[in-house]
């Protein structure tokens, strides 16, 4: 099988309780470029026929492979999976092995436990391409979350979800500190724990759909994106709602990072932050020049279509296995 478009392939991948859903994104993704796609949550509650059947994660792995026979096995993020699990998994199937790490929380020693299993690596931050170069993995490439713009995209919101300036997240002291700033320009937030800091009265509410979620930052005049605080993590990398809200057509004000001037145009597709005093200038600029946001809002947009859809992240995926393989092939012809 030459023509990855063809191919079967198995989707190691949880929807996960945020309002994402993207593990059925990157499904769609792989449908739309050809590939037969089964779906496997390993995060799903077993019955208790399926857990006297056999519910470990090697279990149903071993089984969806079986019932499958996949050309490509796609893990995403995957910490059910170990490597001894990956590694007595393939004696029974030739199947490649790619791992993609979305999480901007993900670390080098989290990834380095489980790739030796793997052909493919692909991970969220620059950094760690860097942290696992040598030794015996196999060699990491960097590959960044992305959007749908089928999902995330421009939508008429109605009042509940409409504001000056919007933050969809989990709170955390840091974001608690910086949005802090912005209560007097109409901050509205939503997500977890908001309700239990002096940020409650700006909450809307605890959990979105991943429809509402687009409306609300759809109803922004600003959207906020803060990502979450250094845990060991990758400290370039940039998060999925960098794109998705690129991808909705928000002007949006986002923390600093490395990896960030690779993907979109600073003052011209996002405005960036270093500090509560920095976001708090760019949001009042935007909110007095809405011909500036309205540019940014759409120079991000023109470039999240054209090159941040999960329809381009897979197709590196699916194009890279392609010709690892096709070397291989040559190497022992």
């Amino acid at each position: 099988m030459t023509n990855p478009a063809e191919w079967r392939v198995l989707l190691v991948d949880s929807p996960g309780a945020d309002a994402g859903g993207h593990a059925a994104l990157r499904k769609r993704a792989l449908e739309r470029l050809g590939c037969t796609v089964s779906l496997l949550d390993l995060k799903e509650k077993q019955g208790l026929i399926a857990r006297l059947r056999g519910g470990s994660a090697q279990d149903r792995m071993a089984r969806a492979i079986l019932e499958q026979q996949p050309h490509l096995i796609l893990v995403v993020d995957g910490p059910e999976l170990t490597a001894p699990m990956i590694t007595a998994l393939r004696r029974n199937t030739d199947a490649a092995w790619a791992a993609w790490f979305v999480g901007e929380l993900r670390s080098a020693p989290l990834i380095e436990a489980v790739s030796t299993a793997f052909d493919y690596v692909f991970v969220p931050g620059a950094d760690l391409v860097d942290q696992l170069t040598g030794g015996t993995r196999p060699p990491a490439a960097y590959l960044p979350s992305a959007a749908d713009p089928s999902v995330h995209r421009p939508v008429r919101s109605r009042d509940e979800f409409r504001a000056n300036v919007v933050f969809v997240g989990g709170a955390t002291p840091l974001r608690e500190q910086l949005l802090s700033g912005l209560t007097e320009f109409g901050l509205a937030v939503w997500g977890p724990g908001w309700k239990k800091t002096p940020l409650r009265d700006q909450c809307r509410g605890d959990t979105l759909s991943l429809d509402d979620y687009v409306r609300a930052y759809a109803g922004a005049r600003v959207g906020i994106n803060v990502h979450r605080e250094d845990t060991g993590g990758t400290a370039t990398g940039c998060n999925q709602r960098l794109f998705e809200l690129a991808a909705i057509g928000v002007a949006q004000v986002v923390d600093e990072r490395a990896d960030l001037p690779e993907h979109f145009d600073i003052g011209q597709e996002v405005a960036t932050f270093t500090s509560g005093q920095g976001l708090r200038a760019e949001v009042q600029s935007l909110l007095d020049d809405p011909v500036r946001a309205e540019r940014l809002a759409q120079g991000a947009r023109r470039r999240a279509l054209a090159e941040h859809t999960y329809m381009h992240r897979l197709s590196v995926i699916l194009a890279e296995t392609l010709e690892r393989g096709r070397r291989a092939s040559a190497t022992t012809a």
